[in-house]
């Protein structure tokens, strides 16, 4: 029962203001909050189970700053798909092409790699002899503090306009993609030069972002037209 406790408590401590409870409430206002928990689920039980059976094992086999650069493109290239797929009034909502739980799983999965909840849940698999109380506690936490950030997410569906929904969720997912591009090319390239590859990426994200945004309307204008 401590193992549950604790691990229950330390991560929905951790997620709170994280990335992935942020992502949480970019999905939220794409998509119902039922299929954005299920995605949130299966990617949490994933990962943990991994987290809680192998340790820091898959760092042999594929180096964590690869992880960490592959996350920080999805973020970027979800961002862009918010301005490209999200519908106008008059439009129909696009479906992903693996269904709305696979993809908010698959976003999730690549966040969680690495992230302080990942390495908190290895801690406590360590720490704590109960795995299967620990994947629980750890798989609980997410849930209750990710609910919170879809929340948040359906009331600013409910409140603002739908275009303004769409350019904040896609912001947060863009933001926290340059965060770590940065963060990921500090190492190897120190903060100059991280800081202009990171500005290459943010122009290039604004300019197609643009582009999305007005071959989306021209084509909107065409339909209605």
């Amino acid at each position: 029962m401590q193992s549950f406790l604790v691990s229950y408590i330390l991560i929905t401590l951790a997620e709170m203001g994280d990335k992935t409870q942020l992502l949480a409430m970019a999905f939220s206002t794409r998509y119902s909050p039922s299929k954005v928990l299920a995605g949130v689920l299966i990617a949490t039980l994933l990962n943990h189970a991994a987290a809680v059976a192998a340790g820091r094992f898959i760092s042999s086999f594929i180096p964590m700053e690869i992880v960490y650069l592959l996350a920080s493109l999805s973020f970027i290239v979800f961002g862009l798909w918010t301005i490209k797929g999200d519908p106008l009034n008059g439009e129909t909502a696009g479906r992903p092409r693996y269904g709305r739980v696979i993809t908010v799983a698959a976003a999730f999965f690549l966040a969680e790699m690495g992230d302080k909840t990942q390495l908190a849940t290895v801690s406590l698999a360590a720490r704590y002899p109960g795995a299967l109380a620990v994947l629980c506690g750890t798989t609980l936490g997410m849930i209750t503090a990710d609910a919170a950030g879809i929340g948040i997410g359906v009331v600013m569906r409910r409140r603002l306009p739908q275009e303004a929904v769409k350019w904040i969720s896609a912001a947060v997912f863009v933001i926290f993609g340059l965060a770590g591009v940065f963060r990921t090319s500090m190492p190897r390239l120190g903060p100059v030069l991280s800081a202009a590859v990171t500005s290459a990426v943010a122009a290039a994200s604004v300019f197609s972002a643009l582009r999305l945004y007005h071959r989306r309307h021209k084509k909107f204008d065409k339909t209605t037209g």
